[in-house]
C-alpha cells in the first residue's frame, strides 16, 4: 500500500533557518507518511512580497497540498484566499494555508499553539491578572489565546504605546474583554501586582540578547511564559526559574501550532509530545538550546 504524500512549503523571509520543516518530515515519517516541507524564502530568491499570489497559485498548480506563512505575509495572504477560519478572520492573519477541494483556507495555528501550549504546561496558573509584553503579530495571537484562556484582567504593554493601545481596544470591542494597554514606564507596578507576565518581543533571541526587564522584578509566585524559542532557555526564562517561577518556554509554542498545523494539512493526529523531543533535539543541533 502506498503511504499518503504530501508537499508543503513554508513561506516567508528567514524560512531557511526554520526548524519546521524538519519537525514536520520528521512526525510525517513517525506516522509513514511521504511528507516533504520545503522553505520557500522570499528574500533569498530575490522575490517580493507583491508576488505572493504569484507563489500561491504555482505552488498550486505544482500539487502542493499546501502552504505554511510566517513573516512578513501572514496578514496579506488573507486577500488570496477563499475562506479564512473564523478565529484566523478575526485576527487579520493567517499562518496556515490547505489547498481543499473547495479552494484555498487559512488557518492561525499561532493562537491555538499558544493556547494548547498554555494549557498542557500552565493548566493551573492564575489568571486574575495579567501582563502581556509585547504586541505585535505574535502579541495579538497570545493576547487572543489569553482571553479565550479565561485572563480575568489583560493588561498590555508595548514601546509603541498606539499598538498595544489598539490591540487592547480590539480585545475589548471583539471579545469583550477586560483588557487594557499601559505604559512601559509603568511595568514595575503592574508585575508587583501580577499573577502572571507573558513576553511576546524578539527580546532574548540570539541576535536580541539579554532579558526585557529588570529581573529583580521577579517573584516566586509569579508564573512566566516567553514564546522566544530561539535559545530555548532565555535569559529571562533562566532568571524566573532560579527565583522559583512557574514557567513556560516557547519551544511547547512552537511546537503545538506545528501540531494544530500538522492535524490541518495531514487529517492525521499528531504525537505532540514526540514532536516536542523532535524539536528538542533539532535545536540542540542548531544551536539554538
Amino acid at each position: 500500500m502506498v503511504s499518503p504524500a504530501f508537499l508543503v512549503g513554508l513561506v516567508g523571509t528567514g524560512t531557511i533557518q526554520s526548524l519546521s520543516p524538519a519537525l514536520h518530515m520528521a512526525e510525517g515519517r513517525a506516522h509513514g507518511l511521504s511528507h516533504v516541507f520545503r522553505p520557500i524564502d522570499i528574500a533569498a530568491l530575490g522575490l517580493e512580497l507583491d508576488q505572493l499570489p504569484e507563489i500561491l497559485d504555482w505552488s498550486e498548480r505544482l500539487g502542493y497540498n499546501a502552504m505554511t506563512v510566517t513573516h512578513p505575509c501572514k496578514q496579506q495572504v488573507i486577500d488570496y484566499l477563499d475562506r479564512v477560519d473564523p478565529v484566523a478572520a478575526e485576527l487579520g492573519a493567517v499562518n496556515t494555508v490547505v489547498y481543499a477541494p473547495e479552494g484555498r483556507v487559512g488557518y492561525n495555528t499561532d493562537t491555538t499553539g499558544f493556547e494548547h501550549a498554555f494549557r498542557d504546561g500552565m493548566g493551573d496558573a492564575t489568571l486574575r491578572r495579567v501582563v502581556q509584553l509585547g504586541a505585535g503579530g505574535a502579541g495579538t495571537a497570545v493576547a487572543d489565546a489569553l482571553v479565550r484562556l479565561g485572563a480575568e484582567q489583560l493588561t498590555i504593554v508595548d514601546i509603541d504605546e498606539y499598538r498595544s493601545s489598539s490591540l487592547a481596544a480590539d480585545l475589548r470591542g471583539r471579545r469583550g474583554a477586560n483588557a487594557v494597554s499601559a505604559p512601559h514606564a509603568e511595568l514595575t507596578a503592574l508585575l508587583a501586582e501580577a499573577d502572571g507576565v507573558v513576553h511576546c518581543t524578539p527580546q532574548g533571541m540570539h541576535d536580541h540578547p539579554g532579558a526585557p526587564f529588570d529581573t529583580a522584578l521577579l517573584r516566586s509566585d509569579l508564573w512566566v511564559a516567553d514564546i522566544v524559542y530561539r535559545p530555548l532557555e532565555t535569559e529571562l526564562l533562566r532568571a524566573a526559574r532560579a527565583t522559583g517561577c512557574t514557567t513556560l518556554a516557547g519551544g511547547r509554542m512552537a511546537v503545538y501550532q506545528a501540531v494544530d498545523a500538522f492535524r490541518l494539512i495531514t487529517g492525521v493526529e499528531p504525537d505532540a509530545e514526540r514532536m516536542m523531543r523532535h524539536f528538542r533535539e533539532l535545536a540542540a543541533a542548531e544551536g539554538v538550546a
